[in-house]
C-alpha cells in the first residue's frame, strides 16, 4: 500500500520519501522506482527511498502502512520526520493504530482511518493494484482539520477519499471486513474472488461479519449489519484474484495481524459481554498456525 500511495503522489509532483528498514529493497527502489501494475498495464515511478529517516528530516505528512506489529517501532523510526507542523496518519488494517502513534506523537497531529484500496506484491517494488478503490480519513482527536488536508491531497492525485468525523465506526466497518475476510482466506487459501463464489464460505463470511457487528454495536457504533454483509459480498466478487493480506502472509511464512483483527473484536465482545464464538475460534485457529510455525 505505502508503495500505491507513494507512486500516486510521487507521479502528480508531490516530494515523496519512502522509508523501509529492508536495505535490498530500499536500493531496488532507488535504482528502478516503484512499478505498479494494473491489469496488462505497469508503470514504474521514480520515489526516493531510504533506510535512515534522518536523511529526510521533517515533512508535512508521514504516513505508516507497515504491519500492526512494527508501529511502535515505526513511530520511534520516524521521529526526524516529525516537526511541529508534520501530520502523522495511518490507514492500516485493525485497530487500534492511532492508540499507538498516539504514545508518541500529540494526539492533535494524528489522523487515523481506512483504505479499500488492495495491492499484490509481485516481487519486490512491484506491485499488483487491481483497482482505485475509497478511503476514509479522520482526526484521531477533535480538530478536523489535518485529516480535511490529507483528503484534498489524495483526492487531487486520483484516490478517492472523504474525511469524516467520527472516524472511529468507519474504521470498525472495515475492521468487520477484515475480520469476515482476512482469516477465512487465509485459512482456505482462497483468493476473495473464490471466498466469494463459494456457497459455503459466503454463509460463514456473512455470519461473522455479523457476529463483529454486534460486537460494534454493543459499543455503540452505528453500523448496520445486512448493509455490512452485502458490502463484503460484493466486494469480494470484484476483487476476482485478489489475495487477501493474511493469506500473502500465510504464504510467506509472516506473523499475521489477527490481534488487531479478530482479536480486537473478542476484546470488545469480552469488555461489552457479547458472544462472539466465530471471531475467537477464527483469533485461535489463525494463532495456532502461527504457533505451529514460530511466528511470534
Amino acid at each position: 500500500m505505502g508503495s500505491i500511495f507513494a507512486a500516486r503522489l510521487a507521479g502528480a509532483g508531490h516530494e515523496i520519501a519512502l522509508v523501509d528498514v529492508a536495505a535490498p529493497l530500499v536500493e531496488k527502489i532507488n535504482d528502478q522506482g516503484v512499478t505498479i501494475v494494473r491489469g496488462d498495464e505497469s508503470s514504474a515511478t521514480r520515489v526516493r527511498a531510504t533506510t535512515d529517516p534522518s536523511e529526510i528530516g521533517v515533512v508535512d505528512l508521514v504516513l505508516v502502512f507497515v504491519k500492526c506489529y512494527h508501529t511502535a517501532s515505526a513511530a520511534e523510526l520516524a521521529r526526524p520526520l516529525v516537526g511541529p507542523g508534520t501530520t502523522v496518519a495511518s490507514l492500516q488494517n485493525g485497530w487500534g493504530n492511532g492508540d499507538v502513534l498516539a504514545s508518541v506523537y500529540p494526539e492533535d497531529r494524528i489522523v487515523v482511518g481506512v483504505t479499500y484500496n488492495s495491492g499484490l506484491v509481485l516481487e519486490p517494488a512491484v506491485v499488483m493494484h487491481p483497482a482505485d478503490q475509497p478511503t476514509i480519513v479522520g482526526s484521531f482527536a477533535d480538530d478536523g482539520g489535518r485529516a480535511g488536508s490529507l483528503a484534498s491531497a489524495l483526492e487531487e492525485v486520483g484516490l478517492a477519499t472523504t474525511a469524516v468525523s467520527p472516524v472511529r465506526p468507519e474504521i470498525w466497518k472495515k475492521l468487520i471486513l477484515n475480520a469476515a475476510t482476512l482469516p477465512t482466506a487465509a485459512l482456505t487459501g482462497m483468493t476473495a474472488g473464490e471466498l466469494g463464489a463459494s456457497g459455503h464460505m459466503r454463509d460463514l463470511v456473512a455470519d461473522i461479519a455479523r457476529e463483529a457487528t454486534a460486537v460494534a454495536r454493543a459499543l455503540e457504533y452505528p453500523i448496520d449489519a445486512d448493509e455490512r454483509v452485502e458490502t463484503i459480498l460484493a466486494l469480494l466478487e470484484r476483487a476476482g484474484p485478489t489475495k487477501a493480506s493474511m493469506l500473502q502472509d500465510f504464504e510467506a511464512g509472516r506473523r499475521t495481524e489477527i490481534d488487531v483483527i479478530n482479536g480486537a473484536v473478542v476484546r470488545a465482545a469480552d469488555d461489552r459481554g457479547v458472544p462472539a464464538p466465530l471471531n475467537r475460534a477464527l483469533f485461535r485457529l489463525v494463532k495456532g498456525c502461527e504457533e505451529k510455525r514460530e511466528l511470534g
